[in-house]
Parts: structure tokens; sequence; C-alpha cells
């Protein structure tokens, strides 16, 4: 029997990356694309709450929903799709998913909701903004990091996080999320009607100097693919014992 897998992303049902993907895991796996009707990057794991989440069939296994992208793994997972699924992949991103960026990306975004779900989930990027970009060396990682998860699993509420560089020549590295190694530029402007607004964008820091070596940026711009485990439990255990003594003074009289 095929394994099904749920496929969506942030950039829309029609996009090409989306579309080089579902073409490479058909190959094994009996496919379902749930995705957004329209672009929705930067929706990190936003929910639609105060309207409807309408859903669109548009062919066999195929529905475009007006919500974000963790609306589409939760309406895939429990209403549309009638049998479990056995792994969610988010992607092909148009662009690079790494170090703070994960909290604000829709695809990442989804990935993570599918692990909520008890589903394993995979973000796949690739690091391009060009027009024309080819997808399918990275929808080919996507199979094969696919296969290997259904074979061996991954660890409980762990999320893979993977970009692929542009003109990748194989290589793969497992690493840590970067820092911050960028600087948020605003650029400020005036509309038609005189109101100010502002367009917000991101500029890198100095790659040589700012990179941890074992980071994902630092693969990238070594020219591998990056594969970072992300864990949906962000605790930090070790302000957990330094704070325990603020207790008695926190306590109400």
């Amino acid at each position: 029997m095929k394994p099904k897998i749920l496929v969506t992303n942030d950039d829309g049902y029609l996009a090409a990356g989306l579309r080089a993907l579902a073409t490479e895991l058909q190959q094994f796996a009996q496919v379902s694309i749930v995705a957004p009707s329209w672009e929705r990057s930067g929706a990190a794991q936003s929910l639609t709450l105060r309207q409807p989440i309408i859903c669109h069939p548009i062919a066999e296994n195929e529905w475009a929903v007006d919500g974000t992208p963790a609306d589409c793994v939760i309406v895939g997972l429990h209403k549309l799709l009638k049998e479990p699924q056995d792994l969610v992949i988010s992607g092909i991103n148009h662009g690079a998913n790494l170090g703070e960026n994960v909290y604000y990306s829709g695809t990442v975004g989804a990935a993570r909701e599918a692990v909520i779900h008890h589903v394993p989930g995979l973000a796949l990027s690739l690091c391009s903004k060009k027009a024309g970009t080819d997808f399918v060396p990275t929808a080919r990682l996507g199979r094969r990091l696919a296969q290997r998860i259904l074979s061996e699993g991954l660890q409980p509420q762990v999320v893979l996080n993977v970009n692929v560089p542009e003109g990748w020549a194989g290589g793969v590295r497992f690493t840590r999320q970067s820092r911050k190694i960028t600087r948020d530029l605003f650029r400020e402007g005036l509309d038609p009607r005189g109101r100010p607004y502002y367009w917000l964008s991101e500029q890198r820091i100095d790659r040589e100097k700012d990179v941890d070596p074992e980071s994902d940026y630092a693969a990238i711009f070594a020219g591998d693919a990056s594969i970072t485990p992300l864990h949906l439990d962000p605790t930090h255990a070790e302000s957990l014992v330094a704070l325990a003594g603020w207790t008695s003074k926190l306590n109400g009289e």
C-alpha cells in the first residue's frame, strides 16, 4: 500500500515549487494537495478564527483553501482527507527559511502544525527568489527525505526544516538554527492620498563575521543543503532552575 502524503505550502496551490514536489512524490506515494488559494508568506502558524474557511475542490485529491497554511493542514487532516496521513510536507518554498525566519514562515508553520497533530512534518525551501527557478533537485531531496522519514521515523515533537541553496551540488549538513544575522529595513513612502507607509525587508549582515559554522546559514553559504531539526517545546530548562528562587518573592500575600 502506498504511503499517504499531504502537501501544502504558503505560496499558493498553483506555485511551481509545490507542483514539482507533488510530481516527485507521486512516484511512490498517494499525494493530496491542500494549499492556500493565494500566497500567504509570513503567515507563520496563524489560524483563521473570525471568518469561515472555504475549501475549493480543484482536482482529485486537491483543494485550494481560503486560509492560512496551518488552516490547510488542520482542515486537510481532519475534514478533507478520509484516511490518516503518514506525512505532511510543506513547500517547496520559493525563498529561504533560515535563522529567525522560522518564526514567521508559513512554510515552517504548516509543518509544525502537522507535528502538533501527531503527523510527521517536513518544511522544504529553495534559497532563491529568481524567476524560472528549477525546483526539481530540491523535490528529489524532498522525496529521499520523505522515504527516510517514513521508514525510520522522527523523534516526537520534531519538525525538519530543510533549505537548499541555489545551484546545489548535492551535499547535505545537519545544522543548528542560526541566530539573527539580518538587519530589518523599512522603506518609507507616501501613498497616493499622502499617507505614510513602511515597506519591510531585510538585509543580510557580513556572512563571514557573523555566521555560526554549525548553523543553517553556514551550510547554505558553503553550497550544502541545511537540515535543521526543530522542537515544538521552546521551554528553556536552565531558566526553570535559575528562576525557581524567585518563587517565594512572587507568591502573593
